[in-house]
């Protein structure tokens, strides 16, 4: 049996995750949290997480701090305009993305989908010259290289601030209300016209065409649809919509392109409710993005002057030693002893009490406390109220109580990302811009 999970499934399980995170209640929380502050092997070479319930055990073991996720959104793969850069044309055949994408954003955040690339006398593609700019279009427009263009949405500073990245830009369908740039986008959206076609793909360019062009037929359930065939060399070298304005027609569910001769046609019908109806769907949105933007110590709760190496996503962590919920915007997960002089041991040196098997990876200290996680590479023998504890310089100190947790209890909840980073070091003054992409 062969199947396949179209591109609307996919989107509608990504809507469903993200309804679930923006749902505004204290049902399902999560959190973006940071970790590993002991080294991988091999000279501290990045290693790839494996999709393994060890992989999150380790993860969870290496945790020092959570933050609850600030915002998430659609997103979709980032492409600039670039003046000589050969833009697709839209096309009901696409799968994915094609490598020359058929959907940009311009320096102005606006963005736009290509309907119809320039092509030459030939047919040959024509590269991209002219940048296409918004100017209260409704429907498509052609620019003076060629190129047909239509207006999707533009990014507010809100948006580009919290989800634009050198990869990804954000996505939505537009709702009633909100703010300039959503009620742009949802005027481009009341007035997108559904069953258009949008182009005609030459399956076979025939031969002994008289003539430079032909007029195109098309026969469906829909109406208004112009197009004319340009011929090159007795064939059909490309076919032009005619009048962008209403030239596509209208409420076409299905179609098909007839000219005279024995060139074969097939007509290019646009999504569902038009182009620009939802953006999602033309532009095939199925990955949000997660974000939060961690600021120095975040009233004691995050670690600095240290690093991490680890990035998660976390699902609804409890508090420590509790059933009960964690709901606050911020907390570490840290294990710590309680010891007179904890300031005199150093952050990432490892601690361990002589002649036994405990030990340990310092991450943080403060005037009475050293915390620390355990890992596979220390082992997790517990300490014990009265140990001595030593570390790799030598210090020593007595522990006066072994067995402290953090608020956030870092074996509990649902580890739904792992990602591992280089590792970044923290600062006071430092606040950390962390997006998380998850595809569906």
């Amino acid at each position: 049996m062969t199947a396949i999970l179209t591109d609307n499934m996919r989107k509608n399980l990504a809507d469903c995750f993200l309804a679930e995170v923006n749902d505004g209640t204290d049902s399902n929380q999560y959190y973006i949290g940071i970790g590993k502050s002991d080294t991988y092997p091999s000279d501290d070479t990045l290693v790839n997480p494996v999709r393994t319930l060890r992989e999150q055990r380790e993860a969870r073991n290496n945790l020092q701090s959570v933050k609850k996720v600030s915002a998430a959104s659609f997103v979709i793969p980032r492409y600039n305009w670039t003046s000589g850069t050969t833009y697709s044309g839209f096309t009901d055949t696409s799968v994915g993305i094609p490598t020359n994408s058929y959907y940009i954003m311009t320096e102005d955040n606006e963005v736009f989908i290509c309907l119809q690339q320039s092509r030459n006398a030939n047919g040959q593609a024509q590269p991209s010259t002219v940048k296409p700019a918004y100017s209260n279009q409704r429907l498509a427009f052609r620019t003076s290289d060629g190129y047909v263009w239509k207006f999707l949405y533009a990014l507010s500073a809100t948006k580009a601030a919290s989800f634009l990245s050198a990869g990804y830009i954000p996505i939505e369908k537009a709702g009633t209300g909100g703010d300039t740039f959503q009620q742009q986008q949802k005027d481009i959206q009341d007035n997108a016209i559904a069953g258009q076609i949008i182009g005609v793909r030459i399956v076979s360019s025939g031969s002994g065409y008289v003539g430079d062009s032909a007029t195109v037929t098309f026969s469906g359930n829909g109406s208004g649809a112009l197009a004319k065939a340009k011929i090159s060399g007795g064939a059909v070298a490309r076919v032009e919509m005619i009048n962008e304005s209403a030239g596509y027609g209208s409420g076409y569910d299905y179609a098909s392109a007839y000219i005279s001769g024995n060139a074969v046609l097939q007509p290019i019908i646009g999504p569902v409710g038009g182009i620009g109806a939802d953006p999602r769907n033309e532009l095939k949105a199925n990955a949000v993005m997660f974000n939060t933007k961690p600021s120095g110590e975040e009233g004691g709760t995050f670690v600095v002057d240290n690093d991490f190496r680890q990035i998660m996503l976390i699902k609804d962590p409890l508090i420590s030693d509790s059933a009960a919920q964690f709901t606050e915007t911020s907390g570490k997960a840290l294990r710590y002893l309680t010891m007179t002089g904890a300031t005199a041991y150093s952050v990432d040196n490892r601690i361990f009490v002589d002649g036994t098997s405990k030990a340990a990876y310092v991450v943080d200290v403060d005037s009475t406390r050293v915390y620390y996680v355990q890992n596979e590479n220390t082992g997790f023998t517990p300490f014990e109220d009265g140990d001595t504890v030593i570390d790799s310089d030598a210090v020593s100190g007595t522990i006066n109580v072994a067995d402290n947790k953090s608020i956030v209890d870092a074996h509990s909840g649902e580890v739904l990302y792992i990602e591992n980073r280089a590792r970044i070091i923290r600062s006071t003054a430092q606040t950390e811009d962390i997006k998380i992409i998850v595809q569906v």
